[in-house]
């Protein structure tokens, strides 16, 4: 299984979050451009608890050193797969955690987590001699957020089945709370040392506690600025859409969501119609001038009559428009 994406667009685009990948990804081409001498990287700037509860390794750093390992290690990463994990979940839930904390108070939450992550890895290994890096805490803390956010949201995955790509909707629930749970497991077992499993478990932990706190801090004017810049001009190009039907009428209507802009410009969308066991993908070409309520009809991609014949899809169009400022 691969997961693409969730259900739940954002109403803004997530620079903060693509920053904070974009930055994890350049630091990790560094890392690499050191080659073997690249281990050196984690050793400095990895969070080694040891350097941190140990008098006779404590007495040798400073104040600033030991705050600055809080945050640096988040930005390391030990290896291709470890990278390309953590930022594809950041990128999967990151986005719509941004879009309703706003970009500058995600940037305060993400790094909060990041150090809050950091300190129970701390305390569970306060002896430990081993680098910890990566942004698994950091982003475990954006995925504790958006399971307390979009409980009913739901993440699209694929399973392909040979060559024929299958799409299901998982509830975001159910996957957020089985990776919780295995994370759990793995800590309380001790599965494989030198993972910071109870890292995780208290980045996801503390992001449930602080999601609700930064809510309620006032947006400065400044982000509020940033937000009608970053206001989405287009919609997900990717859409599963769950059309009904009337019990004596093989014609099936759902509705197709398009951006104000997508609506004058027009638009094309790779649409997935889950009905029954099929699973059928296939483009929608959306004219422009498209306006709300209208519909367009998919001649033969309806369900199939007694006779071999198919009925029709009609697809009703609708706008997403922009969500009110969340205080």
């Amino acid at each position: 299984m691969f997961p693409i994406r969730d259900t739940i667009p954002s109403n803004t685009v997530p620079v903060v979050n693509n920053l904070i990948i974009a930055v994890n990804v350049l630091i990790f081409l560094m890392q690499l451009s050191y080659g073997e001498a690249s281990s050196q990287i984690l050793i400095h700037y990895g969070l080694i608890p040891a350097r941190l509860t140990v008098e006779q390794y404590s007495a040798h750093f400073t104040l600033f050193q030991k705050a600055f390992w809080l945050i640096s290690y988040m930005f390391l990463h030990g290896g291709f797969m470890h990278i390309l994990g953590n930022m594809w979940m950041l990128y999967i839930f990151g986005d719509n955690v941004e879009d309703r904390l706003g970009h500058l108070r995600y940037l305060v939450f993400y790094l909060a987590c990041g150090v809050l992550a950091a300190m129970v890895h701390i305390i569970s290994d306060p002896y430990s001699k081993l680098p910890t890096v990566g942004a698994s805490g950091a982003i475990a803390g954006v995925m504790g957020a958006y399971f307390l956010l979009h409980p009913r949201a739901k993440v699209l995955t694929l399973i392909p089945i040979i060559i024929i790509p299958l799409f299901f909707e998982i509830p975001a629930f159910f996957f957020l709370g089985v990776w919780f749970l295995m994370q759990f497991i793995n800590a309380a077992g001790s599965a494989s040392e030198g993972v910071a499993w109870w890292a995780h478990v208290g980045g996801f932990i503390f992001g449930m506690i602080l999601v609700p706190l930064f809510s309620t801090v006032p947006q400065i004017g400044a982000d509020r600025a940033v937000r009608t810049v970053t206001q989405r001009k287009r919609s997900p190009r990717l859409q599963v859409l769950h059309p009904e039907s009337a019990p004596s009428s093989a014609d099936l209507h759902g509705v197709l969501n398009i951006t104000p802009s997508e609506s004058f410009l027009g638009a094309k969308k790779l649409v997935n119609v889950p009905w029954g066991y099929e699973k059928r993908l296939f483009t929608v070409v959306v004219p422009p001038g498209m306006n709300p309520g209208a519909k367009l009809r998919l001649k033969g991609l309806g369900k199939a009559r007694s006779d071999g014949t198919r009925g029709d899809l009609y697809l009703e169009i609708a706008l997403n428009r922009r969500s009110q400022d969340r205080q």
